[in-house]
């Protein structure tokens, strides 16, 4: 793969798409093995944490006979994400320890960059900034040679990211969310860009639903030139001038041809973007009839967790991933599901949408529950 400047504050360069460490095998040697194959294949940047299991110690292990040398690796924590030990606060002391222990997981005398984990609200960006912060723990390290550079990962709002960019002239790099059905974070990443912070990207297949050739991505695919829905996911995003590359969870060989292959692939035209966009605008909640969450619905007599049902639905029906679907409304609480309905439709006057929900419910219960998954 060809190399992309991460960002002008760096001087690193990275290929397109790049390792995930989250969803490695648990075997040992099958997640070396993986590693060293993505590197292989072209894959230069790691991205892992102090909280992925035992990761980090994998990745070490792999990174050895020459490994290390081929990568650009960067681990993660805050406390606020997890506490490796209760009295953890977000300072530079507890940050310290943090790094120091990410170096004896990984058996490696500096990480490249070190990331705070997770900022996702201006209370995180304060704690990680003021002095004695856990910004001044990664520059302390920085400067005594255990890291390289810093910047963080992010589920925060667009309009708090794009003051803290102007802010963060310590941050060389952030990790965004953005795909083909979550693209919130367009502004940000274009703001992040423009200051010259390298972007990245996670969940490129959010979180696997695009891996599903549903009929209705696979149309427009097939509109661009794209062979499947996991390709024109990832062209999508690559496609994007602002976007520096992908970072993508890896669990078997297949799942590093593909993304390579799919990175590989020239970037979709100024009109191909446009009209991705124009499908994808049309398909939105707002524009297509569904529901847009925004839980004036609540509460339901029979406790019906109706936004999570109906954004189910939405997957489902306007998007047709079923299986995703499917496993998303697997994951809501058995007594906040549609079967629990009663049709008193008590609901659909406070929808600012107009729509049936009683009959959502009943096809969600009929088409998305496992006792019925046979028979659709």
């Amino acid at each position: 793969m060809h190399l992309r400047n991460f960002g002008n504050r760096s001087g690193f360069k990275v290929p397109p798409a790049n390792i995930g460490g989250m969803r490695l095998p648990r075997d040992v040697k099958d997640a070396i093995y993986l590693i060293r194959y993505a590197i292989d294949s072209g894959m230069r940047y790691i991205d892992t944490s102090r909280g992925y299991g035992e990761s980090e110690w994998i990745i070490g292990k792999a990174l050895r006979d020459g490994y290390r040398e081929k990568v650009i690796l960067s681990t993660k924590s805050s406390p606020w994400i997890i506490k490796v030990r209760s009295d953890d606060q977000p300072d530079a002391a507890t940050i310290r320890r943090r790094i120091e222990e990410s170096l004896q997981r990984l058996n490696l005398d500096y990480i490249d960059y070190y990331q705070v984990w997770n900022i996702a609200s201006r209370e995180h960006y304060d704690q990680a900034v003021r002095p004695g912060g856990i910004v001044d723990g990664i520059q302390q390290a920085i400067k005594d040679g255990l890291v390289r550079r810093t910047g963080f990962t992010t589920h925060d709002s667009v309009e708090n990211l794009k003051n803290y960019i102007k802010e963060a002239d310590w941050c060389d790099i952030i990790l965004f969310t953005y795909n083909l059905l979550n693209r919130r974070y367009q502004p940000a990443i274009q703001a992040a860009a423009e200051a010259g912070i390298g972007t990245l990207i996670m969940n490129p297949v959010g979180g696997g639903r695009l891996t599903e050739n549903s009929p209705v991505l696979m149309e427009l695919a097939g509109q661009v030139g794209a062979a499947d829905v996991p390709e024109l996911a990832i062209r999508y995003i690559l496609s994007n001038p602002h976007v520096t590359s992908v970072v993508s969870g890896i669990n078997r060989p297949s799942d590093i041809d593909h993304t390579v292959a799919a990175a590989e692939k020239p970037l979709f035209s100024p009109d191909q973007m446009q009209k991705i966009n124009q499908f994808l605008e049309a398909r939105g909640p707002e524009n297509s009839g569904y529901c847009t969450g925004c839980e004036y619905c609540l509460p339901c007599p029979e406790g019906i967790n109706i936004p999570a049902v109906m954004k189910c639905v939405y997957n489902a029906r306007a998007w047709g991933l079923l299986q995703a679907a499917r496993q998303q409304y697997k994951k809501i609480d058995i007594q906040k599901r549609a079967e629990a309905c009663t049709g008193c439709r008590k609901c659909e006057p406070k929808c600012t949408q107009h729509l049936a929900i009683s009959e959502e419910m009943r096809w969600a219960a009929a088409n998305l529950t496992e006792e019925n998954k046979e028979n659709n």
